[in-house]
């Protein structure tokens, strides 16, 4: 049985790593602005894109990046992109006029999700691209075009349920999309309304990170391409949706040793790891483990834009050949809609310490002025420790570690930041804060409501220029070179 402290330590890019060591500077923000207080870095968002680009200028390869909104709502993300080498994708109304009033121009929106009657108008009316689901989306954008003159827009077909040839092989089903199967009859409906709509090419979407069945669905987007060409349409891109993935852990030894004594804690082998014996999917039944951990695997060895370059160098199921080389032979445009990882490492959710409350037997209890939904790292189950950030003054000597209990502010027992046993150097004391490191990408505001009439996290850009912290409401930013009240009391980036 190990007995240590186990930690799960965040991974930090140099420009996240900086930020939490300045603890003066966040300090005056929490002080400022409350808590819970989301911290955003718009510089690395872009940073993200470029390393994206990378890979398809290694492969060749032409096409856009685009960033899926919905993983964040922020403002000044999708204003920083505007600059960069990127595109946005928008599943909703609103995101696509947050795009478009952003600076974003036509061809560099996607509309995605499903979709309404406004938000279907508002995209083919603005000339946007369309991911249409299916027959339906599709009828309902060709009477919209129909019945109000508006600008035949492009569309990309989204399909799913992919097989292969040889040993029976399916890729994950999906509610997004329709099956290759019936390919044939989505084609019928676009020889119907030809002067209506203009398919440039298919899509996919698979909620995993799965190389092998991305492989699957890549190919059979391929095949798709052929059977458009074979109807007359000169189709032009292959969008592979997201899902690349975030390492989220800085060791992976950590997380090896973590779920390891998870699963001893689980058969009783060891005292437990979590408030109320939570498993996290696995349970004992007659003294054997059962159950599937339904953790998000935080650390990963690829992910982001290193899985998108290891996928498109992997070969094609059945064709042979890498997937980048089939794409760049066909002279086809290679979507991609990341949001978690355009997102990894741009910002953190800051939390005040309320009170430290020491318990007869278990860990302390640590109330921060937050609840689980404004930072819903476990909804999306990742666990990771979070940072401790003291107040100036803080007590000298060697650290102490210590395992605590994280409480939320709403009056219910089920309020838990986390429900594992949070491993800190030392005991937190009131007035300190919490930073929860790389929350940007679904895990910041994804799930932030307004139970209780608790406040729902304000959010703020931050840069480094000048030697210090700059800042600015995130509504407030734009991309231009200063911004924002100037603090001297920032580290170096």
């Amino acid at each position: 049985m190990d007995t240590g402290p186990l930690y799960l330590e965040p991974r930090l890019a140099p420009r996240l790593a900086a930020l939490l060591g300045s603890p003066p500077f966040l300090h005056m923000l929490a002080d400022a602005l409350g808590s819970p207080l989301n911290v955003l870095l718009p510089d690395q968002v872009a940073e993200n894109a470029e390393g994206f680009r990378s890979v398809y200028r290694r492969h060749r390869l032409g096409g856009q990046v685009f960033f899926a909104h919905k993983a964040n709502r922020s403002r000044s993300l999708v204003r920083r992109l505007t600059t960069a080498d990127a595109a946005v994708d928008v599943a909703s109304v609103g995101e696509l006029r947050r795009a478009l009033g952003a600076g974003f121009t036509a061809d560099r929106i996607m509309a995605t999700g499903p979709k309404d009657p406004a938000f279907l108008w508002l995209a083919a009316r603005s000339g946007v691209t369309v991911n249409a689901d299916g027959p339906g989306e599709l009828e309902a954008l060709a009477e919209l075009v129909r019945r109000h003159g508006l600008p035949r827009p492009k569309v990309l077909l989204r399909l799913c349920e992919f097989e292969t040839s040889g040993p029976r092989m399916l890729s994950r089903r999906s509610r997004f999309g329709t099956s290759a199967k019936a390919l044939g009859p989505l084609l019928d409906l676009l020889d119907r309304h030809r002067d209506r709509v203009d398919p440039i090419g298919v899509a996919y979407h698979l909620d995993t990170t799965s190389a092998d069945e991305k492989a699957i669905a890549l190919e059979g987007c391929l095949r798709a391409m052929d059977d458009l060409r074979l109807r007359g349409f000169q189709p032009r891109v292959v969008d592979i949706g997201g899902g690349f993935g975030v390492s989220y852990l800085a060791h992976a030894a950590q997380w090896d040793r973590y779920t390891s004594e998870l699963a001893a804690a689980v058969m009783g082998r060891r005292p437990p790891l979590t408030r109320g014996g939570h498993g996290y999917g696995l349970h004992a039944e007659g003294g054997t483990l059962r159950g599937a951990l339904s953790l998000y695997p935080a650390h990963r060895p690829v992910a982001g834009a290193g899985y998108l370059d290891a996928l498109l160098s992997q070969p094609a199921p059945t064709l042979g050949r890498a997937l980048g080389t089939l794409l760049l032979e066909s002279l086809y445009d290679l979507y991609t809609e990341p949001g978690r990882a355009l997102a990894d490492q741009c910002g953190l959710t800051l939390a005040r310490v309320l009170e430290v409350r020491r318990t007869d037997a278990g860990p302390a209890l640590v109330r921060l002025a937050m609840n689980a939904n404004d930072v819903a790292l476990e909804d999306h189950g990742i666990l990771m420790d979070p940072v401790l950030v003291s107040r100036e003054g803080g007590p000298a000597g060697p650290p102490e570690p210590v395992g605590v209990h994280l409480m939320g502010n709403l009056c219910l027992e089920a309020d838990l930041i986390t429900r594992r046993t949070v491993f800190l150097p030392r005991l937190p004391r009131a007035g300190d804060l919490l930073g929860f490191a790389n929350t940007a990408g679904y895990c910041m505001d994804f799930g932030a409501t307004h139970a209780q009439q608790q406040p729902v996290a304000r959010t703020v850009a931050v840069r480094h220029a000048g030697g210090s912290w700059r800042w600015c409401l995130d509504e407030e930013y734009w991309p231009i070179e200063e911004y924002g009240p100037t603090s001297d009391s920032g580290g170096q980036a």
